[in-house]
């Protein structure tokens, strides 16, 4: 089974530039979930952006990429029936001329 969840956009303090850190910024978090679906074993979508944004804006990162392994590692352990997670996080406004952002994407072995 897979969960797909787009734009999901807030306002979070995250980035290393002095303005970051006393400025909230929006950010653009998309997320792909796969997962071993039995027995009516499901991953509720919305627990799933609730966690997402209360994580991101709780910790208050410097990095996105710490930001992104953070969700990762933090996801895998309050679902342990994910196999693969992708997840992307942009950054739309910090350049004026385009959206800047990472994506990281891991791989499980379900046991």
């Amino acid at each position: 089974m897979k969960i797909v969840i787009e734009n999901l956009k807030f306002d979070t303090i995250i980035g290393i530039l002095d303005f970051e850190r006393v400025k909230r910024q929006k950010i653009i978090i998309d997320i792909e979930i796969e997962y071993d679906y039995k027995d009516k074993n499901f991953i509720d979508y919305a627990k799933v952006v609730t966690f997402v944004k209360e994580h991101i804006q709780k910790k208050k990162f410097y990095l996105i990429e710490d930001a992104l392994e953070s969700l990762i590692v933090n996801l895998k352990r309050l679902y342990p029936q994910i196999v693969h997670l992708k997840i992307s996080l942009k950054k739309p406004d910090i350049l004026k001329d385009c959206i800047v952002g990472v994506v990281s994407e891991k791989k499980f072995k379900f046991s």
